[in-house]
């Protein structure tokens, strides 16, 4: 069953490698920054305003998300499965319904703070909220989060300190693996941008492949890989977090015994 999944993953990739290198000059051009800046404006257009839209909206969500999802633990637990249903909603609703909804809301955006591509990162964080909720969730559900808290709180630190100094560290690996998340969500996200009038990468792709196949596959073949990258790395993150719990401490005397 392994051999055939693999193989069935890894023809297209084989495929996509096969077609991008009938062009010599693809590749070369790919990593070659002010070439294809003047080559095809819209594809590095689409590809900053993704990797901006990336960042921003990781930023945004964990300043939003972590927070509230500390504090629902410390002091309003009864309120726990209200947020995890609210942060759950995009996830059954189809994209398509979401941009009919955030169509309205948009034209004030657009109004308010112009048609620039980096609003998206509104929709964007109400697209990633159950995959980061859940990251982060799984994250404070390791660590005792009420005795942390109340231990620094009794030695005098503030608020801001015990995020900051206490919950955050602890729950590194989860925030890190809400972001990498984000980031491949993002990366890949095509409907919202499309249907809103926006450029992002694949709405650049989509374009690109009208006038330059080869230069299309290559770019997604690219991103393809970055996800890949990001996931692999959230896994080795979570297999690391799985070991390093599964360690019990030995006490003295089992050491001297």
């Amino acid at each position: 069953m392994l051999l055939v999944l693999g193989v069935f993953f890894v023809l297209p990739f084989v495929a996509m490698v096969e077609f991008s290198t009938r062009d010599a000059e693809t590749w070369p051009l790919l990593f070659d920054w002010p070439q294809l800046s003047e080559r095809y404006p819209a594809l590095a257009e689409g590809i900053t305003n993704s990797l901006l839209q990336a960042a921003l909206t990781a930023v945004l969500m964990l300043v939003l998300l972590v927070p509230t999802a500390v504090w629902v633990r410390l002091r309003l637990p009864q309120l726990r499965r209200l947020v995890e249903f609210i942060c759950l909603l995009p996830l059954t609703i189809p994209a398509i319904v979401l941009v009919v909804g955030l169509a309205p809301v948009y034209a004030w955006v657009t109004y308010f703070l112009g048609g620039s591509s980096l609003t998206l990162v509104f929709a964007y964080t109400v697209l990633v909220l159950p995959y980061a909720y859940r990251a982060i969730d799984a994250g404070l559900s390791a660590i005792d989060v009420k005795t942390l808290a109340e231990a620094a709180r009794s030695l005098g630190a503030g608020w801001g300190t015990v995020m900051w100094r206490v919950v955050l560290p602890n729950i590194r690996s989860a925030v890190l693996s809400a972001a990498f998340l984000t980031v491949a969500l993002v990366l890949g996200e095509f409907t919202i941008a499309s249907l809103l009038n926006r450029t992002n990468l694949q709405v650049a792709i989509n374009f690109l492949g009208k006038s330059s196949a080869t230069m299309s596959v290559a770019v997604s073949l690219t991103a393809l890989l970055l996800a890949f990258v990001l996931l692999l790395l959230l896994s080795l993150l979570g297999g690391r977090r799985r070991s390093s719990a599964a360690v019990a401490p030995v006490s003295p005397k089992e050491t001297t015994t």
